[in-house]
């Protein structure tokens, strides 16, 4: 027996806070890797993680945000909490991957293509494990076809914003790009549901074992909704920044290649140069300059 699909039960409401999410979250990776192309060593590294951490928990709460809104008419749906936030970890690892891939590389060529694949693959599995995650009276089926466009639909995502955060073009730029990594996500999300299908088990009062969608609320909304603000206030209180370091100056080779540092100097031209510009080559003296 099919089972009654709804992915809208409240509207329009779970869409769009997802797609905020998911804004939100692309927003504040790309800042962060776009500073992480201007700076070296630690600095780098710290800011790459943060992005990683930003976008993967972004997708992952804009992933369950929208899931507020599935049932299937016919049975509860509840979710097992190890695989749900397993499922975080997978997006935040496998982007991280993919971003640090393209800053070391450059976001241009093979490793572009490269890092985007592997952050949309750890953005498609980050969707399906947390499906698997699931618990219900049935078994979840799914059309080949629409997996493989949803699958598509995330690493071309992924790939248009590691390039667009390569570009390094300010904050107007990155907010750009990340409204439009929100409609690809969160595209992507929905293709994949549209791909789901759930087959009923035979009627029995059991009830399946799980968290319930109101369980899981408060944990999706308070932590990762905290992380995400916090990250937000270190990418707008950048500590290079603020300290104004004057020793290194960030300097970028072209668009999309990790940014080298030139440090601050005076050069000093040496006397007799200075003389021969000054007048007689011959005549003159450092007691006449």
């Amino acid at each position: 027996m099919q089972g009654t699909v709804d992915g809208f039960s409240y509207g329009l409401v779970t869409p769009l806070v997802a797609y905020l999410m998911a804004c939100l979250g692309g927003a504040l990776g790309l800042r962060c890797t776009t500073r992480a192309m201007l700076v070296g060593g630690s600095w780098r590294i710290g800011w790459l993680a943060l992005g990683s951490a930003a976008i993967g928990s972004g997708i992952w709460t804009m992933h369950f945000v929208a899931m507020m809104g599935f049932k299937v008419v016919e049975t509860p749906v509840h979710y097992d909490a190890p695989t749900t936030f397993a499922s975080l970890a997978v997006a935040i690892v496998m982007v991280g991957i993919g971003i640090f891939m393209v800053a070391s590389k450059g976001a241009t060529g093979a490793a572009l293509f490269s890092g985007g694949a592997i952050t949309g693959l750890g953005i498609a599995s980050m969707h399906y494990l947390g499906m698997a995650g699931m618990r219900l009276n049935g078994r979840l089926e799914y059309n080949t076809v629409t997996v493989a466009a949803s699958v598509a639909i995330a690493v071309v995502a992924a790939i248009a914003a590691l390039w667009a955060a390569g570009q390094v073009r300010g904050f107007l730029w990155s907010v750009g790009a990340s409204l439009v990594m929100g409609v690809a996500v969160s595209g992507m999300h929905y293709t994949g549901m549209a791909a789901l299908s759930v087959r009923l088990h035979a009627m029995t009062d059991a009830t399946p074992a799980g968290d319930s969608p109101a369980t899981l609320l408060a944990p999706l909304m308070v932590g990762p909704l905290l992380f995400l603000l916090l990250a937000g206030a270190v990418v707008m209180f950048d500590p290079l920044m603020i300290m104004d370091k004057a020793r290194g100056v960030p300097v970028e080779r072209r668009p999309g290649i990790p940014a080298h540092t030139v440090t601050a100097h005076t050069t000093r031209r040496p006397l007799a140069r200075i003389g021969r510009q000054r007048g007689d080559r011959s005549t003159r003296t450092p007691q006449n300059w």
